[in-house]
This record gives structure tokens, sequence and C-alpha cells, in this order.
């Protein structure tokens, strides 16, 4: 079935299709859903409920972008949905030092494996954790995130800033660690 066939089939209701849809996105739209969930568990319930609004908005959907971003839009919305916008007051104590010390580059973490990644990411605060996936994996700008999260430009920078020193601090502690 092409992609075409099955969001025409999905638009009909029609099971086949809909199920066909269900296994081909799976992995792809979990690993995303992972990224902004705090267990797996969240992560397949905000899974579970997107495959819900993606059947049920599909009769929406225009071909004018990619089907696949279309869906992960929905994902990254319903997983942020279910989590506390709280986070983001929590976390901004101590903000001025932090956004005087330089971040580190994303190529800093180049050397470690997807889940090693994956793994270090899963243990960042929630705010930082979202913002980091956003702006780094998901390639939306301060703006952008602003506007998904409810919160200003200036703390998604701070939460971006305090995301990387994060990383940064477990990967220092890591390399101690071993040697």
């Amino acid at each position: 079935m092409t992609e075409a066939e099955i969001i025409k089939g999905c638009q009909k209701g029609k099971a086949l299709y809909q199920k066909e849809l269900v296994v081909r996105y799976s992995p792809m739209l979990m690993s995303v859903s992972r990224r902004y969930s705090k267990d797996n568990e969240m992560a397949k319930d905000n899974l579970q409920e997107s495959f819900i609004k993606i059947f049920r908005h599909i009769g929406k959907y225009k071909p004018i972008g990619s089907f696949s971003a279309w869906m992960r839009r929905i994902v990254i919305n319903t997983s942020l949905q279910s989590m506390d916008k709280s986070c983001f007051k929590r976390e901004l104590s101590g903000l001025d030092e932090l956004l005087e010390q330089p971040s580190s580059p994303p190529e800093a973490y180049a050397h470690l494996g997807a889940e090693e990644l994956m793994d270090l990411i899963q243990q960042m605060p929630q705010g930082f954790r979202q913002v980091f996936n956003l702006s780094i994996l998901e390639g939306y700008s301060h703006r952008e995130i602003s506007e998904i999260l409810g919160i200003t430009e200036s703390t998604s920078r701070s939460q971006l800033v305090r995301a990387r020193n994060y990383l940064k601090k477990i990967l220092v502690k890591r390399e101690r660690i071993r040697v």
C-alpha cells in the first residue's frame, strides 16, 4: 500500500488502512513520543491518544506537506499537552549564571550512541527535555517553541542553555567515572 492509499483508506474509516497506518508509523511516532514523555508507559499513552487524534482529524489533512511531519506534530502536541507547564517555573532558578556560561555545541554529543543519548535526554528535567527536543531534534526556532509551549522566547533560550549544561555535567561525570 502506498502512503496516499493509506491516507484515503483512513479518511473513509476503513479498518485495514487504519491498521496499516499504525503498523507502518508506530515505531517512528513512538520514538517521538518517548522524547517528550517521562517514561515508556506515558509515551505509549501519548501515542495511543495521538492515533485517536490522527484518525479523528485525517479528513483535514492536506497533502501540502509531509504526512509523517503532520503526524509527528500531532504526537508532539499531544505529548506536550499531557505535561505540567509549571516545570518551566521550577527550573528557572539560578538562570543568570547559566546564561553567562558558553553552551556546548550539539556536536559534543555526537560520539554517543542513539539509545545512550536518548537515555541521557530522558534524565533531564521536563522543561529542559521539551525545549531541547523541540530545538535540537525537531529544529524549531525559539519563537516557534514559545508558541508551542506557551512560554516566552527568552524562557525557551534559557531552558536550552540549561539543558545543554545539564547534559554536559552528566557527560563530564561519566567520563570521570570511566577513567
